[in-house]
C-alpha cells in the first residue's frame, strides 16, 4: 500500500525516531534535538533528550514573532455569566508573561508545583500557559470535586502556590469555590505559601491574609516574564486521573513529546490548519482540556474556545450551534453523553437548523464509548462525518482515530477506526499472546510509547510499572478490552477495571466504596458500573447492613449518597444504593461486581464455577426490580 496514512503509519512503527524527529521539525525549538527516544536507568522512555524549549513560547511568543498577532487566539463565551471575551495572540501573550511575573514575585521557579482550582475562565487558561512559561509544573483540579479529593491532591503535588477563584457557575447555581478550597487546606498535610484569587463578580470570596492574594493585584504591573529555557525531559504538568484504588494516579506529562504530538495531531487527527477554530466542549480539568481547548490549537496556530456553559439550558439545546456559528467553528469535539442530552431535549434537531453552521466540517467524539443510536442521530440531524476516537488520560492525544487529515476511512460505528500513527497496538490474551482477526482480549501497546503520553507517575514510579507495564512485559495495558475487525478497524468494548466512565468522567470504584464502608451501619458494599443512556455509566452501591441496625433502609441509602456527594462530589452521580441481604461472592470471598453490572444492565448473567451460592443473584434481582 503507497496510501497517505498507510505510509506514515509503517515509518511511525519501522523508524520511529526518525519519524518523530521529522515531526519535531515543525516547532520552533532552542535546540532542535537530534536524539529520538531514550530509556532512563528505571527503564523509562523519555522523547528528544536532547531539546530544548519552551512550550509557552511555542504556544504564543512564535506565533506573535511570526505575524499572527493579531490572529485570535482565545475566545471566551460565557452564557452562565452573559459575558464574551477574546484574546489577540499578542494580547494573551503579554497576560501571560505579566502573571508569570506576578507567580515569580511570589517564588514560583522551575521544578515547583502550582495546583490549579478554576472554573472555565481566561484567567484559568493564563495560569497554565504561566506556570509553562516559568517551567513550573501545574496540575489543573476539576472544580467540581470535594475538599477531601482535593486535598488528596494538594498532599501529593505539594505545590508552592494554588490558583483559583471565588466561585464556579452553572446554570442557575453559583458554586463557591473559595470555601471548599479552605476546607481542603485544613485537611491537607502540606503547607501551601500562597493562594491566588481571582473574585468573580457573582461572589466574592473571603480572603485570608496574608496567605491569600488578589489575581488583579498580582497581575496589575507592567513587567512581562521571559520563558525559561527547558529541556524536552522537564515536566510540563501533572493530571491526576482515578485508579482503582482510592489514590488518584498522577500522569506526568514531559514538555518535548507533549508539544510534538499534539501539533501533529491538529493536523493528522482532526484536519486543521492554522487559523481554523477549534471548539473543545470540555473542561480543563480533564486531558481533553489540557490538550485542545489550551495547548493543541496554541501549538499549531489556531484559534480556540472556552466555553462556560452546558450543552442544554444555556439557554437551551442548541447552546453549541450558535457557538459555531458566532465564531465561524470549523471542528467540535466533545463527549458522547453532551449529544445524548441535546438529543432528549431536542430529538428533531431544530436547534441545529437555526443557525448557519456552514462552517463546522467535522464532529468528533471520545471520552466514552459513541453507541450507534447517537451516531446515527447526529449523521441524519447535522449531515456532518461523525468521528468517534479513542485515547485517555495517561495517552493524552488519539490512539486509534479516522485521520482525517492524512485520508478518511469509511467510518463504522462502535468502531474508533484505525490506530493513529505512532501507536502499535496489539489485542493480547491472557499469556500474553497475540490474537486473531475478531478474537476479544486486552488491549495492550507495544513499547515504547509514542510522543505525548505519560513517562511515569508523579513521585511513584513503581506505582506506574504495575499498574500499566507489569501484566505484559513490553507493552502498555490501556485497561480496556477490544479486537480488531478483518479490516483492522479497532473495537473498543470497555474498562477491564473498576474504573467507572461517567460522562466522560473517570472516577474510582475502588475509592467509592471505601467512603461508602466508612458509614457506620454498612458491613460491606460493593460499587460498580450501570449503564445509562444519557451519561454512558452511572455508580451503583449494593450494601450488607450490619446486624441489629435500627434505621431504615432508606435513611441509611440516603446518608450513603450524601457521603459520596460530599467527600467526592455531585460529579460522582451516585444515586441509586439498594440494600441486599447478601453480596455474591467466589469461593475465595472475592465479590463478582461483573456478574452485579449484568444484573442490573438486564445482560446474560455469566456465572464463574467458583461462586459459593448462585441463588444470591435471585435475592438480588427481586429487590433490583421492586
Amino acid at each position: 500500500m503507497t496510501t497517505p496514512y498507510f505510509i506514515q503509519y509503517q515509518e511511525s512503527i519501522d523508524s520511529s525516531d526518525r519519524f518523530w524527529l521529522t515531526q519535531a521539525t515543525q516547532l520552533p525549538w532552542y535546540s532542535v534535538p537530534k536524539t529520538g527516544c531514550r530509556q532512563d536507568k528505571d527503564g523509562l522512555h523519555h522523547w528528544f533528550p536532547d531539546g530544548e524549549l519552551n512550550t509557552a513560547y511555542m504556544a504564543l511568543d512564535y506565533h506573535v514573532e511570526n505575524g499572527r498577532g493579531q490572529q485570535l487566539a482565545l475566545i471566551y463565551d460565557s452564557p452562565v455569566t452573559q459575558t464574551k471575551q477574546q484574546f489577540t495572540y499578542q494580547e494573551l501573550k503579554e497576560a501571560v508573561a505579566r502573571f508569570a511575573a506576578g507567580l515569580q514575585r511570589l517564588g514560583v521557579v522551575k521544578g515547583d508545583r502550582v495546583v490549579i482550582y478554576m472554573p472555565m475562565v481566561p484567567e484559568a487558561v493564563i495560569g497554565m500557559l504561566a506556570c509553562a512559561r516559568l517551567g513550573a509544573i501545574h496540575s489543573v483540579v476539576f472544580g467540581g470535586f470535594a475538599p477531601h479529593e482535593l486535598s488528596v491532591r494538594i498532599d501529593d503535588a505539594k505545590p508552592k502556590v494554588i490558583l483559583s477563584a471565588s466561585c464556579g457557575i452553572e446554570i442557575e447555581r453559583i458554586i463557591a469555590y473559595k470555601p471548599m478550597l479552605d476546607e481542603a487546606l485544613e485537611k491537607a498535610n502540606h503547607k501551601v505559601e500562597h493562594c491566588v484569587v481571582l473574585q468573580r463578580s457573582a461572589l466574592k470570596a473571603k480572603m485570608n491574609m496574608p496567605r491569600d492574594i488578589d489575581w488583579q493585584t498580582l497581575s496589575n504591573h507592567s513587567l512581562e516574564a521571559k520563558p525559561v529555557k527547558l529541556n524536552a525531559c522537564d515536566p510540563l504538568y501533572v493530571l491526576y486521573t482515578s485508579g482503582t484504588t482510592g489514590k488518584p494516579k498522577g500522569v506526568l506529562r514531559e514538555n518535548g513529546g507533549h508539544a510534538v504530538a499534539l501539533n501533529y495531531s491538529m493536523s493528522t487527527v482532526y484536519g486543521m490548519s492554522p487559523g481554523d477554530v477549534f471548539f473543545a466542549a470540555s473542561d480543563i480539568g480533564w486531558v481533553v482540556g489540557h490538550s485542545y481547548i489550551v495547548y493543541g490549537p496554541l501549538l499549531f496556530g489556531c484559534t480556540t474556545v472556552l466555553y462556560e456553559g452546558k450543552p442544554i439550558r444555556t439557554p437551551d439545546a442548541s447552546a453549541f450551534w450558535r457557538i459555531v456559528e458566532e465564531y465561524n467553528v470549523n471542528a467540535l469535539f466533545t463527549a458522547p453523553t453532551a449529544f445524548r442530552a441535546i438529543k432528549k431535549e431536542d430529538p428533531t434537531g431544530l436547534g441545529f437548523k437555526k443557525y448557519d453552521t456552514s462552517s463546522l466540517k467535522t464532529l468528533f467524539l471520545a471520552g466514552e464509548r459513541l453507541d450507534p443510536a447517537t451516531y446515527e442521530w447526529l449523521l441524519e440531524t447535522t449531515g456532518l462525518p461523525v468521528i468517534d476516537h479513542w485515547w485517555q488520560t495517561e495517552t493524552g492525544w488519539a490512539i486509534a482515530s479516522n485521520p482525517v487529515g492524512l485520508e478518511k476511512f469509511v467510518t463504522k460505528p462502535g468502531s474508533a477506526t484505525k490506530c493513529t500513527p505512532g501507536y502499535d497496538v496489539q489485542i493480547l490474551d491472557a499469556a500474553g499472546e497475540k490474537l486473531g482477526v475478531n478474537e476479544q482480549g486486552a488491549v495492550c501497546i507495544k513499547l515504547p510509547l509514542p510522543p505525548g503520553c505519560l513517562t511515569t507517575l508523579w513521585q511513584d514510579t513503581p506505582r506506574f510499572k504495575q499498574s500499566y507495564l507489569s501484566a505484559y512485559p513490553g507493552y502498555y495495558l490501556t485497561g480496556d478490552g477490544g479486537y480488531f475487525d478483518e479490516d483492522g478497524y479497532l473495537f473498543i468494548m470497555g474498562r477491564t477495571d473498576d474504573v467507572i466512565n461517567v460522562a466522560g468522567h473517570r472516577l474510582s470504584t475502588g475509592e467509592m466504596e471505601e467512603i461508602v464502608s466508612n458509614h457506620p451501619d454498612v458491613a460491606e458494599c460493593a460499587v460498580f458500573a450501570a449503564k445509562c443512556e444519557l451519561k454512558g455509566q452511572t455508580p451503583v452501591a449494593m450494601i450488607v447492613l450490619k446486624d441489629g441496625i435500627s434505621h431504615s433502609h432508606t435513611e441509611i441509602e440516603a446518608e450513603v449518597v450524601a457521603q459520596i456527594r460530599n467527600q467526592i462530589g455531585a460529579i460522582a452521580c451516585l444515586k441509586r444504593v439498594l440494600t441486599v441481604p447478601r453480596l455474591p461472592k467466589t469461593r475465595s470471598g472475592k465479590i463478582l461486581r461483573k456478574n452485579l453490572r449484568q444484573l442490573v444492565d438486564g445482560d446474560p448473567l455469566q456465572i464463574p464455577s467458583t461462586i459459593d451460592d448462585a441463588s444470591v443473584f435471585n435475592e438480588i434481582d427481586k429487590l433490583w426490580q421492586g
